[in-house]
């Protein structure tokens, strides 16, 4: 079986043969973000050798990856610089006494164990379409002790915000436009009493940003968070590389901005 840069490498050459004369920008753009991604993929096996998958910072420090991410960029998550300006909201949640998480498009389980870790009181219940991201959500959750907080799951629908009904839950959701669908008050009034943290995707749904805060600003202070800049807190072998390869350590493999919507609930 080929090396990961063996094949890697097979790809490229068949992208370059596919090139237009001349090479489109877009065509450019396709080639230099499967390099990038090549790069932190090697950087990740790397950290792998000298950190062994354990989570380096943030509110997940210490957690350790038993796998693979399933979706995006393992190299952030291990640094532990992954969506950062979601930290304080995070933290601000998890003081205000939740009983439970709904985690809708888990992957492999980096908020539904990492909360799980920081709240030993909470049940997370994660959900993910992918049977790929359910087992490893599931080898991650054993490897940290935390499987019998976390309840996993393959879909939900709007009305299964309405099972937790009455709970102290924060929900967290990144499911690539389908907050579209899945976000509807008028289907689940349960809502109205949830925290919700999601990340917005108006590549795939044009305007499902405002029309979230138009459905939710009756019951919720709507915060809009969007991206800044990484900080540059690295193990001593990564500031010895190059800053291409710092740069690329903390890129999150987004290709446009998808900015979130923190919403509290105005009811307390």
């Amino acid at each position: 079986m080929p090396s990961y840069t063996e094949a890697a490498g097979e790809h490229l050459r068949r992208m370059v043969s596919e090139l237009s004369e001349p090479a489109t920008i877009k065509e450019m753009e396709n080639i230099l973000h499967f390099l990038a991604r090549w790069r932190s993929r090697l950087l990740a096996n790397t950290y792998a050798v000298h950190e062994h998958n354990v989570v380096q910072l943030g509110p997940f420090a210490g957690l350790h990856y038993a796998t693979r991410a399933t979706e995006g960029a393992m190299m952030p998550r291990l640094l532990g610089t992954y969506e950062t300006e979601l930290h304080p909201h995070l933290l601000r949640f998890a003081a205000q006494d939740l009983d439970c998480v709904i985690d809708v498009g888990c992957a492999e389980g980096y908020y539904a164990v990492g909360l799980a870790r920081l709240m030993p009181g909470v049940t997370v219940h994660a959900f993910d379409t992918s049977a790929d991201a359910r087992a490893a959500c599931a080898l991650n959750a054993r490897d940290n002790g935390v499987e019998a907080q976390v309840v996993i799951g393959a879909t939900f629908a709007p009305e299964d915000f309405q099972a937790f009904a009455g709970r102290r839950a924060l929900v967290i959701m990144d499911v690539e436009g389908a907050e579209d669908e899945l976000l509807l008050p008028d289907r689940a009034p349960a809502l109205a009493h949830m925290r919700v943290i999601v990340e917005t995707h108006e590549g795939h749904r044009p305007g499902v940003r405002q029309r979230l805060i138009d459905r939710f600003s009756p019951t919720h202070e709507v915060l809009v968070v969007d991206h800044g800049g990484r900080p540059q807190t690295l193990p001593p072998w990564i500031r010895e590389l190059g800053h291409l390869d710092h740069l690329l350590a903390v890129w999150e493999f987004r290709t446009g901005p998808t900015p979130w919507l923190v919403m509290t609930p105005k009811s307390g």
